[in-house]
């Protein structure tokens, strides 16, 4: 089964062995996309959160044969050559780093929000902050990083 769809603004193909394959293991295993972290596989921890069509997706319980003529995003389509995205040098500011597991699934979570609410209110940040878990930061930087990041989309778009 031949899957085309749009990662990070580039056409790909991949040839699916078998329908039952998840998106996950495609984009680590077969694209090399390994930003995105393969962690609880039941959809809950949200360290595998990548884009499809802008909405937020747990890639472990997406199968990649249900992407075909999608356009997907994740954590290595964010930066440009010179710069990162506000989002990400949001959590760079805000020392909303640790180890490194569930921050990609964070940072596209925070994506997926402010794009669609470029002024997103606490109630909304916190929602979307908790979609993803962490075990190391708390979520108290996290969510200044989502504001800061809102404040940097802001100045950055006028």
């Amino acid at each position: 089964m031949l899957v085309k769809f749009k990662l990070n603004g580039d056409p790909v193909e991949v040839r699916l062995q078998s329908g039952d394959r998840l998106l996950v293991d495609v984009l680590r295993e077969d694209l090399k996309m390994t930003g995105t972290k393969h962690g609880c596989g039941i959809g809950a921890c949200g360290t595998c959160t990548v884009l499809v069509d802008g909405y937020p997706v747990a890639s472990c319980l997406q199968l990649a044969a249900l992407v075909d003529g999608t356009e997907i995003r994740t954590i290595e389509g964010l930066a440009s050559a010179s710069s990162l995205h506000p989002v990400q040098q949001a959590f760079v500011n805000q020392s909303a780093l640790q180890c490194g597991i569930c921050i990609p699934g964070h940072i596209m979570a925070a994506c997926a929000l402010l794009e669609k609410t470029p002024q997103p209110t606490d109630a909304e940040i916190r929602a979307s902050v908790d979609s993803v878990y962490c075990r190391c930061t708390g979520y108290s930087r996290i969510s200044e990083a989502y504001k800061e990041a809102a404040m940097l989309a802001r100045k950055a778009a006028k």
